[in-house]
């Protein structure tokens, strides 16, 4: 029985050279996030902001901007960001790990912190088989300001990917996994993998893989 091999991908600052995630808030605000209404998060905000937790950042960020917003336009939105900003910014050497991956028949998963609304699109471009990323929650055709489960960051991640693995490759054990990440939220991902690979700031060379 062949070997399966998959190819797991963090987003920002490992496709792309920046984070992908304040750009696409910024997007979504018709005018610059009021005062006031950072504000109505202040106790949330500071309680991350002090214990440098950026899963509760995340989580106060996505409600001040995201509730109430109609989903139909945001996910018009989201296409139009993922398609005219986020492939602008792609990394030459990290999607040419994409190319290599996709040419050897290697399955090729995007797992990242990253909003789903707008890597779905952003994996259609490259070619990637499934994404794993921060999901929203809404009801009545109006995002609620909550994320759908867990920020897709760490331990998630990892969860995340096995769990995918489990389901639609075959048993964990017997997959081999590359992951490529760029930082802590990556850590997790990259202990399961077979082959972790940490994306700096240089460019990384041939795969040295035949």
């Amino acid at each position: 029985m062949n070997t399966q091999i998959v190819a797991a991908f963090d987003v920002d600052k490992t496709l792309t050279d920046r984070d992908c995630v304040v750009p696409f808030l910024r997007r979504c605000q018709a005018v610059p996030l009021s005062a006031s209404k950072m504000l109505m998060q202040a106790p949330d905000l500071a309680r991350g902001v002090m214990r440098r937790d950026r899963d509760q950042i995340k989580k106060v960020a996505t409600r001040a901007v995201l509730r109430g917003k109609e989903v139909k336009a945001t996910e018009a939105l989201a296409e139009q960001y993922a398609w005219n900003s986020v492939v602008k910014w792609l990394r030459d050497d990290t999607t040419a790990r994409v190319k290599w991956h996709l040419e050897h028949n290697h399955r090729v998963v995007l797992v990242s912190a990253s909003y789903e609304i707008y890597v779905r699109h952003l994996a259609a471009f490259l070619g990637a088989e499934a994404v794993m990323a921060t999901r929203l929650t809404h009801k009545a055709g109006r995002f609620t300001g909550e994320l759908d489960g867990a920020n897709c960051r760490g331990p998630e991640k990892a969860r995340r990917l096995l769990d995918w693995i489990t389901h639609h490759v075959g048993d964990p054990k017997s997959t081999v996994v590359w992951a490529y990440g760029d930082s802590a939220g990556d850590r997790e991902m990259l202990a399961i993998a077979d082959h972790p690979i940490w994306v700096t700031g240089q460019r990384l060379g041939s795969s040295g893989v035949g």
